[in-house]
């Protein structure tokens, strides 16, 4: 399984320094609002940004700038730093970058390097380096040389693949101009964007491509809205809207017609019930609660372990519920010092009585015995 093994980042927003290891194949981040969960996730959506559209400049600007992206602003630090480290079954695949702050408010690239690490490897590889004083992404190119490169086009084309197969979801937005209310391209259907727009093309495919897969989803979705039939999609001269049959109607209903909280649980249950083929190495989930039943909550932190046993997924929540089905070793609190995000790992060796007495993760959390509360 492809899979984030580490990640250092330095100066992006709350981010001052901070440091994963180990990271597992499940990993939520918990915390008080502010704390800095979401820019973890937001720092993973630019790096998509700058791997798959090579659109740093565009990502910058609908953030509010460059100087918006650093920890206290450009006066208070100059530049990004970031390190990652990408697990494959050959090895290792280290890739590295720092943006620095340029004007008129944008960034530049000051390093860009990678290295490759087979598994029995005795001391670290030298890294080949990218230059600097570019705006977007060189790693990209470097992929895409041909063999006899300077570069190793091999390696580099490894890490902009495992680096675009992160994907940061986030369905927060339904609201009536979101994309989900929007009649889409029938054949956006390859994967689910990431703020679900194209839930619509995706559920068609799967109808007509994958039936059993389609059937279940709408079964799963039925278990928490008991007046859910199906999904009705049908194509009208390209395009494809959102609509769903309740049980016991002739009429259908769309999106707009739907629940915001529904609407969120459609996507989720979609996103996380996706063949292989269409689903990214690693999920980023930016609070999959928000607007959630209870037991919508629940099934949905049954499917992320599930799916975590073929994907790397890394929750960030504020759900008692959804920390509840997880084990403390999975578990990362967040917290705000001096306006720095701080990360603290949990040693169930100091949990084991209140465990032993039956409390649950969720609850331990609520009594901020494990911190990460206001």
């Amino acid at each position: 399984m492809n899979r984030i093994e580490s990640v250092r980042i330095q100066g992006f927003r709350s981010l001052a320094d901070v440091a994963l290891t180990n990271v597992a194949d499940t990993t939520v981040l918990i915390g008080a609002n502010g704390s800095g969960k979401s820019n973890f996730i937001r720092f993973f959506e630019m790096m998509n940004w700058m791997l798959r559209t090579r659109r740093l400049a565009d990502f910058v600007a609908r953030h509010g700038g460059a100087s918006d992206q650093l920890f206290g602003g450009s006066r208070n630090t100059p530049r990004i730093e970031a390190e990652l480290s990408l697990r494959t079954d050959s090895g290792r695949n280290d890739y590295r970058f720092a943006l620095t702050h340029g004007h008129p408010d944008r960034f530049f690239f000051t390093e860009e390097a990678f290295r490759f690490n087979g598994e029995d490897f005795e001391s670290p590889a030298e890294w080949q380096h990218l230059g600097s004083g570019h705006d977007e992404a060189r790693i990209v190119e470097a992929a895409q040389a041909k063999a006899g490169a300077e570069v190793n086009h091999k390696t580099a084309s490894v890490v902009v693949h495992l680096l675009r197969n992160c994907a940061a979801f986030q369905f927060h937005d339904t609201s009536h101009s979101s994309h989900i209310k929007q009649k889409s391209d029938v054949g956006d259907n390859r994967t689910l964007r990431t703020h679900g727009g194209n839930l619509a093309p995706i559920l068609y495919r799967l109808e007509h491509e994958d039936v059993g897969r389609f059937d279940q989803i709408c079964r799963h979705v039925g278990r928490i809205l008991p007046v859910f039939d199906r999904f009705e999609l049908e194509e009208s001269y390209g395009k494809i809207s959102l609509r769903w049959k309740p049980k016991g109607m002739d009429q259908t209903l769309g999106a707009h017609l739907t629940s915001d909280g529904s609407l969120r649980f459609f996507a989720l249950v979609t996103l996380l019930n996706l063949p292989d083929e269409m689903l990214p190495d690693v999920l980023l989930l930016d609070e999959p609660e928000l607007g959630l039943h209870p037991a919508a909550v629940a099934l949905i932190a049954e499917m992320i372990k599930s799916l975590a046993t073929e994907r790397q997924v890394i929750v960030a929540t504020q759900s008692p519920l959804l920390v509840d089905a997880f084990d403390l070793d999975e578990i990362i609190v967040t917290e705000l010092r001096d306006q720095r995000t701080e990360f603290h790992r949990l040693d169930p060796n100091d949990y084991k009585q209140w465990l032993e007495e039956a409390f649950t993760t969720g609850e331990l959390w609520q009594k901020n015995l494990l911190g990460g509360r206001p």
